[in-house]
């Protein structure tokens, strides 16, 4: 560890300022990260809101991007969920992706097919309709594209056969391929520089997960169109998408001004309005892994109950296919919450690399299509 980034990172509960603090009556628990924390502090503390974090300090003098990784530390410590202000993607381009989506999915169905995920093949790339993707076994009411870093047909894991690495498929509609292609560099900027603040966070260099997992991260994104809800009363509600964690390191998500999403809080499920002006970030089923449990893959939920579609576009960072994902402190104790997870399935027990990780994950999630092509 370096001398810049050797702070002690604080206890999000109870705020254990170092390694010296603990509860004199109920003993202490040691986190891997320099923290005694009282037993009682080890549940994480009792949220109801996201953080606003202004990440656009991370580039200024050390004491302002010290107090940017303080709130980076407390939102992953509590909630794994916050929003990110000042994040430098073009406001404009973010404009036109959104223009370029909406006139895709206002076409018929035919058209859309025309990019079906079946041609994609182990790229994995394409449109599929309302209901062809599950989750938890269900039907999302959601249809949907799938693009990832564009690769040609001499690049090493596509001439592999790697799934998930390929070329895209993108409509025939002017200026959509540019704007993805724009949007996906711009992104994944945006997230080597948080994950450098999420290392800073955890007391390592800013350049741990890219050395060990990100130099040449898995990139995944996706543009989604929520139908509005409508059908039958009844005593189960239907969810545009169910209750999940997503897989990888960091989803960082745009959203349109319809709402919809909703986070799950130790009180209950919480909503998680767009913000104008910012993106919503959230931590993965690996980050949860590596800290040992410290940091939280939260479950989170789709609904929307608008009248109007909804659009979203998530972003996800995830650590490079061949990698295996290791805690970053082999000593510290893992704080398991399988019996509290969706799916009952604990990460910290789960081995093998991400590539296994997530090709089990999308198998269920496309399950006729996942036979066909991997």
């Amino acid at each position: 560890m370096g001398t810049e980034s050797r702070q002690l990172p604080l206890c999000a509960t109870c705020d254990a300022p170092d390694a010296e603090r603990e509860d004199s009556e109920t003993g202490g628990r040691r986190s891997g990260f320099g923290i005694v924390h009282s037993a009682l502090c080890i549940v994480h503390s009792n949220w109801s809101a996201l953080s606003v974090i202004d990440v656009g300090r991370l580039g200024a003098k050390r004491a302002e991007r010290q107090a940017v990784v303080d709130a980076i530390r407390r939102a992953c410590r509590q909630s794994g969920f916050f929003y990110i202000a000042n994040h430098g993607v073009d406001e404009a381009l973010q404009t036109r992706l959104e223009r370029l989506s909406r006139q895709f999915f206002a076409q018929d169905l035919e058209q859309k097919l025309a990019i079906r995920m079946e041609l994609g093949g182990r790229a994995w790339r394409g449109y599929f309709p309302v209901g062809g993707e599950l989750t938890g076994g269900q039907p999302d009411q959601k249809e949907g594209l799938y693009f990832g870093a564009e690769l040609d047909e001499r690049h090493p894991k596509v001439l592999a056969g790697v799934p998930l690495h390929g070329r895209n498929l993108f409509p025939d509609i002017p200026g959509f391929r540019e704007a993805v292609l724009e949007y996906l560099s711009a992104m994944t900027g945006l997230g080597h520089r948080l994950m450098e603040a999420v290392a800073l966070s955890l007391g390592l260099e800013p350049s741990y997960f890219a050395d060990r997992y990100t130099r040449d991260p898995l990139i995944l994104f996706r543009i989604f169109n929520y139908p509005p809800l409508s059908g039958p009363a009844s005593d189960e509600p239907m969810w545009s998408v169910g209750e999940h964690t997503d897989y990888g390191l960091l989803t960082i998500l745009r959203q349109d001004d319809t709402g919809g999403l909703q986070v799950k809080a130790p009180s209950g499920w919480i909503d998680a309005p767009p913000v104008p002006g910012c993106f919503i970030c959230n931590l993965g089923d690996m980050l949860d892994r590596m800290t040992s449990g410290f940091y939280r893959s939260t479950p989170h939920r789709v609904r929307n109950l608008a009248g109007r579609n909804r659009l979203s576009w998530p972003f996800f960072f995830d650590p490079n296919f061949d990698a295996e994902a290791k805690p970053v402190d082999p000593s510290a104790s893992v704080i398991e919450d399988k019996d509290q997870r969706w799916d009952r399935a604990s990460v910290h027990e789960f081995r093998g690399t991400y590539g296994d990780y997530i090709l089990a994950k999308v198998a269920k999630v496309f399950p006729g299509l996942g036979g066909e092509v991997l």
